[in-house]
């Protein structure tokens, strides 16, 4: 008996480092939900071509990840340019703007540099989904969700498929 019982202490310590050595960092998470969130969203200039370009305010990871992993690959006719931003006033060439938590007290500076441009704001703060950030990650319950802004997404002339609207928490 004595055996059985150190036998299954031992696989489920076992199994629990397994499971603590293949979990995604949150960074390679948040590469991930700005990728997919691009294939659901339509922005006005789609179809042109040139660079769909993605930029990374702060969190040097998360530009490290999405640059390794999508930079140059084709988005339709386009091709994604990840590019890391060193100042509010870059976002105004993205179509995309990943602001980082390190960098949430920029947001007022990003969101009037992109005002009436179709760009699309991602954020990872608890309030800036409410301030006017198309798509802002945050935690609840323990569980990494998404809001997106309605009115922040139709300001930008942009359009997000009922798929990932039916995922979000709806502001």
């Amino acid at each position: 008996m004595k055996k059985i019982i150190v036998f299954c202490l031992l696989v489920s310590l076992v199994s629990g480092v397994a499971m603590a050595q293949t979990a995604k960092p949150i960074y390679e998470i948040h590469a991930a939900m700005i990728y997919n969130f691009m294939k659901y969203v339509h922005w006005p200039d789609d179809e042109g071509t040139g660079d769909f370009v993605v930029g990374v305010y702060g969190e040097d990871d998360v530009y490290t990840t999405l640059k390794n992993y999508y930079d140059g690959k084709p988005k339709g006719a386009k091709k994604y340019a990840i590019r890391k931003l060193e100042s509010a006033s870059d976002a105004v060439n993205c179509s995309v703007v990943y602001l980082g938590k390190s960098k949430n007290r920029e947001f007022d500076n990003i969101k009037n540099a992109v005002t009436g441009k179709p760009v699309l704001t991602i954020t990872d703060s608890f309030n800036l989904g409410k301030k006017g950030s198309c798509i802002n990650l945050k935690v609840v319950d323990d569980r990494l969700k998404f809001e997106i802004n309605q009115a922040a997404v139709s300001g930008q002339s942009l359009k997000v498929a009922g798929q990932l609207t039916s995922m979000a928490i709806l502001i």
